[in-house]
């Protein structure tokens, strides 16, 4: 079988920036995160708001290596991070009082990783 890889140069650089990271702060983590993006298209990370919201409790931070989607409701404030979010998402994230933020921006915040939970 052949191996597929990503063309996206923002998935590129985000990879490479996620595993440089994870060796040089020692945190599992962010190679994990880099390895579900390393993904093709159609086998990444599509998650709805229900999920979020069943798997978080008030004050989280999550990070979810792909899109976030609109479907369901969020119903506290926690931190999310990810690859991309649709436009309605970030508006129900915003009216929870949920802070959305690039994963870039997470690594840069949390360098080790600590209290983050990846949610696929």
């Amino acid at each position: 079988m052949r191996q597929t890889n990503s063309t996206n140069p923002e998935v590129i650089q985000l990879i490479q920036f996620l595993k440089k990271q994870s060796k040089e702060n020692e945190a599992g983590i962010w190679l994990d995160v880099a390895e579900d993006l390393a993904k093709p298209s159609r086998q990444q990370t599509a998650v709805n708001l229900s999920k979020i919201n069943r798997y978080t409790e008030r004050n989280d931070t999550i990070i979810v290596p792909g899109k976030v989607l609109a479907s369901g409701s969020l119903d506290h404030a926690i931190t999310v991070a990810a690859f991309n979010a649709s436009g309605k998402a970030k508006e129900k994230m915003t009216t929870a009082k949920a802070k959305y933020m690039s994963i870039m921006e997470l690594v840069k915040k949390n360098p080790h990783g600590s209290n983050v939970k990846i949610i696929r």
